[in-house]
């Protein structure tokens, strides 16, 4: 840059020097009647174009002490970046302080990003050869079993140098992460804590709903993010609730400590955000008969945390329900000394995998027959890549496994000799038709709920309520536990929830009549993850619904204008 400075100088010198040979040309040519007319014109018009050419030079070493102005300032503004990076002393196992650099918006989102390449490489290089496998080609079977162990391993090697990638960071992630979780925990406290109860909005939750406890606590959530969101106190009403006829203030805390009723206000029901604006008492029905639904539901993330959320977490939305359920979840004294206690007596220790494994009444009907090899193979694989990571450790390969069918357990016991499976087989036993909506059964789903989301892993079916309760609670036990699980069947998601999209990053020409097009930009509809590389979804643009290769979409999180509620850090 400075020698191209120069340059322009010594030009713009040679310019002016020329400019005043012109003039001097001119003026000593003006007396001189052997010129004519058209000489002097051609005369002026090369000084008018010597005039433009230093006219641009002299515009171009404008731009260039311009650019090297701004040059000077984006390194001071770097140099000022690097000089206020936040460093943490980490004293490691050698006794050296290693200082720790916040990681920018784009670093964190790409990180997630491989992890999740690296996973749908799995599952499409796994299905592809699975097929090759089942092939009549000789010693075919012999050669593809040889590449599926060697490419899992690696697999599972590049996965825990993307996990110390990760956790590189984990003291600035956890940090912020937990500050995140308070002012979310300030903020609801504060709408369920009016100082004037009589005058303020309240919403009415009733606890009635004709379905087992994780069902329940999902309309309690979904209850929950609209009254937050139209910033109005939750009111649950419990009176006659199926599972304890002393109602949710037995089993968990009341969600307010100021609010607790309608005071006598009659009951409207809901009509919309806006129609029901000016009605101080409401009530919702259950979401499949909500009116005019509000922009609340998951899986919607609040707009002025969306970038904090965005880089610290894998699934926002995830992450946004697990804050209410956090809040919803706070066992009364008892009910906390009960679930230590069988912690206890379970011998309950890391590292450890959790099972959900649902059957009776739902096979059939909500989810289909998982038998429990399709559970163990997932389990393995998550042991294995451990075993990686902890070389020296002789580890003891513990399972939680949780279920509503009796039978499941000592078939995994007779199955699985090298495995370590602690369960409540009272919890089984509970769980039966016949006995299911009881105090007792009650207890038992708490516990297989919290124990689950204790766990380092889960493998489940999304399809069971239950196994969606203990990831979302996961969520809050942990900085990002958006990965930490398996289904066996869907995708996450939340009865009710908006529509569930995702969007093009890359390109895609279909191979066979089963596949779509996709083109960067496009929008997805998406059905269901096959967990083999590939999904389904419907493309908007085109309208066509079909497979297609998973990595090439990003997900989609809704950005709503929560309530920012300025005043709930003062009144907490």
């Amino acid at each position: 840059m400075m020698m191209m400075m120069r340059r322009c100088k010594e030009i713009l010198g040679i310019m002016a020097i020329l400019w005043v040979v012109v003039l001097f040309y001119l003026y000593t040519s003006a007396d001189n009647s052997n010129k004519t007319g058209a000489e002097m014109l051609r005369v002026m018009n090369e000084v008018d174009i010597l005039r433009k050419k230093n006219d641009q030079l002299q515009t171009l070493l404008n731009q260039q002490k311009e650019e090297k102005l701004n040059s000077h300032m984006k390194l001071q503004d770097i140099q000022k970046k690097l000089s206020q990076c936040k460093k943490t002393p980490l004293v490691d196992h050698k006794s050296a302080v290693a200082q720790i650099c916040e990681p920018t918006e784009e670093q964190e989102i790409l990180i997630k990003q491989i992890n999740d390449d690296a996973m749908e490489l799995s599952f499409f290089v796994t299905n592809k050869v699975s097929k090759l496998k089942t092939s009549n080609k000789v010693n075919s079977a012999a050669v593809v079993e040889e590449l599926m162990m060697g490419f899992n391993t690696q697999q599972k090697s590049l996965l825990l140098d993307i996990e110390g990638l990760i956790t590189s960071n984990s003291d600035w992630r956890d940090k912020e992460a937990n500050k995140l979780m308070e002012l979310v925990a300030k903020r609801i406290h504060h709408v369920q804590n009016p100082s004037n109860c009589a005058d303020g909005k309240r919403l009415v939750c009733k606890l009635n709903k004709g379905c087992g406890f994780g069902c329940q606590l999902h309309h309690l959530l979904y209850c929950f993010l609209i009254s937050y969101g139209t910033e109005r106190t939750l009111i649950i009403d419990s009176e006659h609730w199926r599972y304890s006829q002393e109602g949710w203030e037995s089993i968990f805390l009341p969600v307010s400590n100021t609010c607790t009723s309608t005071d006598g206000q009659h009951l409207q029901h809901w009509r919309g955000e806006v129609e029901s604006r000016d009605i101080l008492v409401v009530t919702l029905p259950i979401v499949d008969g909500l009116p005019n639904r509000p922009p609340y539901m998951p899986l919607a993330i609040p707009e002025d945390l969306s970038r904090q959320l965005l880089r610290l977490h894998g699934n926002p939305s995830v992450w946004w329900v697990g804050q209410f359920l956090r809040y919803l979840w706070r066992p009364q004294p008892w009910l906390d000394e009960e679930l230590i206690r069988t912690q206890v007596q379970l011998h309950f220790q890391h590292p450890i995998v959790g099972i959900q494994v649902r059957r009776t009444d739902k096979v059939g009907t909500e989810a289909a027959y998982h038998g429990i090899d399709e559970y163990m193979k997932h389990v393995d694989s998550w042991y294995e890549t451990y075993q990686l990571s902890h070389p020296t450790t002789s580890t003891i390969r513990r399972v939680y496994l949780a279920t509503d069918d009796p039978s499941v357990l000592p078939e995994a016991r007779t199955k699985y000799p090298n495995y370590l499976f602690i369960s409540d087989s009272s919890i089984s036993q509970s769980a039966q038709l016949s006995s299911r909506y009881t105090k007792g059964s009650l207890l038992g789903v708490i516990k297989d709920m919290h124990m689950l989301s204790k766990c380092d892993y889960l493998v489940c079916t999304f399809s069971s309520q239950v196994c969606r309760v203990a990831y979302e609670l996961m969520q809050t036990l942990h900085s990002d536990a958006s990965t930490y699980f398996h289904s066996l069947d869907d995708i996450y998601y939340f009865g009710g929830q908006v529509a569930h999209e995702q969007i093009a990053r890359l390109n895609h020409k279909p191979t066979n009549n089963e596949e779509i097009e996709l083109v960067v930009g496009d929008v997805i509809g998406i059905a269901g993850n096959h967990w083999d590389g590939y999904s389904k979804g419907t493309n908007r643009r085109s309208g066509k619904t079909g497979l297609y290769p998973s990595y090439k979409t990003v997900e989609i999180f809704p950005r709503v204008r929560y309530p920012t509620y300025p005043h709930a850090a003062a009144s907490t």
